[in-house]
């Protein structure tokens, strides 16, 4: 390791290199360089660091994952989902090779991105953000962690965010793509999802590097993206699922009625599996259904509700460890599998099982939510807030109220994708609680409450 005196007081500054097998120090570069008095931190436990203190993390305790925050004290929120997506993602991750704090940092910033009122949010501002580029969710996660969330300021005086490694942000990435780069989906559809707007091209750009250098194909993931990803299914998949049972939704022993089975059929492939059969989807689902812990129905018992535990339990370590030996079946057991050495195996059957595990929670809960009045007011509150902060500024935070002011009169197209920044930034409740202050509106639909 090379040393690097600090002037003002004589102290060796440590430059940052990577220190677990299969990286490179390119992979602990920053985009701005930095050099640190503690040396007993890797680069990349210093990047979990940030993220775990940042304030985009915390916001996510008040965000939507599938019910509301405030439906019920055992719901789960974005910040319960991201703790426990990166629970998994991190033991998944060690077991093939990659560096676990890569991973974990990762699977907690993985849904930072997502707006207010959770993919309903999201749709909204996707459309209040066409003349900006759009909005997606995984897109505006690099714009905070490289942008937004406050920490290092670049030579020219713009923000770097939290200034993460190389490696660590290339693994946030899910979507490694511009919005006109987005590879065609299997059904023909077009695909919405996209991991980087126009103006972050050039830290995309950067931390994409070894992504060219391994000479693969460009939208390609790094081996930790894909584990994230999978993390992030199999949490969705399992804790939703839970999440809906508990909450008395649903309960499992209505997939035995071929009508429901039928429904969540049509659901799983309109939403997860586009080109895949019914007679393949029901061998999954018997197959699920076969398992020595399925529990059709929760009584809502301790020892049902145990049973009930046993069976996520069940289900999680069941996907992880069909992928992990499918992966180290593929590539041996005797080498770290990390960045783009080698690709995540999912087993086609594994793929089939999770997809119906997320087809249940949106056949029975998404669905049949997304379809009340309450929600479609979300849509408009978004829209509200979004017209009232281009016309009025001092409706935004301080920092956004700076950025505002520095951008000028002329440039349209920067105004709206900054509001769109504050708004996507906003919890459920602090969306709505801005919407009554603008507004003064308190009830809407006749006699039924906002909030």
């Amino acid at each position: 390791m090379s040393k690097i005196i600090d002037p003002q007081d004589g102290m060796v500054l440590g430059e940052e290199v990577a220190n677990t097998p299969g990286y490179s120090d390119q992979d602990a570069a920053r985009w701005v360089p930095e050099h640190h008095r503690n040396i007993y931190r890797s680069a990349f436990e210093r990047d979990r660091a940030r993220v775990l203190h940042s304030s985009a993390l915390r916001r996510l305790g008040a965000k939507t994952q599938v019910m509301d925050p405030d439906t019920d004290d055992f719901v789960r929120t974005r910040l319960t989902h991201s703790l426990e997506v990166a629970q998994i993602g991190r033991e998944v991750g060690r077991m093939l090779g990659c560096d676990p704090d890569v991973v974990d940092t990762a699977c907690l910033s993985h849904d930072l991105g997502h707006p207010p009122f959770g993919h309903n949010g999201e749709t909204a501002l996707n459309n209040l953000a066409r003349e900006a580029g759009g909005f997606e969710g995984n897109a505006q996660t690099l714009r905070l962690l490289a942008r937004l969330e406050p920490k290092v300021i670049r030579h020219d005086g713009g923000s770097a965010g939290l200034n993460l490694t190389r490696a660590t942000l290339d693994a946030t990435c899910k979507y490694p793509w511009r919005i006109e780069d987005a590879p065609e989906r299997a059904d023909g559809r077009p695909n919405r999802k996209f991991g980087v707007y126009a103006d972050d091209m050039p830290v995309f750009d950067w931390f994409r590097r070894g992504a060219r250098e391994a000479g693969v194909a460009p939208q390609q993931k790094c081996m930790e993206a894909m584990v994230m990803d999978l993390a992030d299914d199999i949490s969705y998949s399992v804790h939703d699922v839970e999440d809906a049972v508990f909450g008395g939704h649903v309960q499992l022993e209505v997939l035995k009625d071929t009508a429901n089975r039928q429904r969540l059929f049509e659901k799983t492939r309109q939403w997860y599996l586009p080109a895949v059969e019914d007679e393949r989807l029901d061998a999954a689902l018997m197959r699920l259904e076969s398992l020595e812990r399925w529990v059709p129905y929760m009584s809502g018992t301790r020892a049902s509700m145990a049973a009930f535990k046993a069976l996520t339990s069940k289900l999680i370590g069941r996907f992880a460890a069909t992928s992990m030996e499918a992966t180290r079946q593929q590539y041996g057991v005797d080498r770290p599998l990390t960045r783009y050495s080698a690709q995540l195996i999912v087993p086609e059957e594994t793929e089939h099982e999770i997809a119906l595990m997320k087809g249940i929670a949106t056949t029975f809960v998404m669905t049949v939510r997304d379809a009340q009045p309450h929600y479609e007011n979300q849509q408009e509150i978004l829209g509200v807030l979004v017209e009232a902060l281009l016309e009025n500024p001092d409706y935004m935070d301080s920092v956004f109220r700076a950025d505002m002011r520095e951008l000028g009169q002329n440039d349209d197209t920067a105004k709206l994708r900054l509001v769109v920044d504050q708004v996507a930034s906003l919890t459920d409740r602090s969306a709505v609680a801005l919407y009554r202050r603008i507004t003064g509106n308190h009830w809407v639909l006749g006699d039924k409450p906002l909030w």
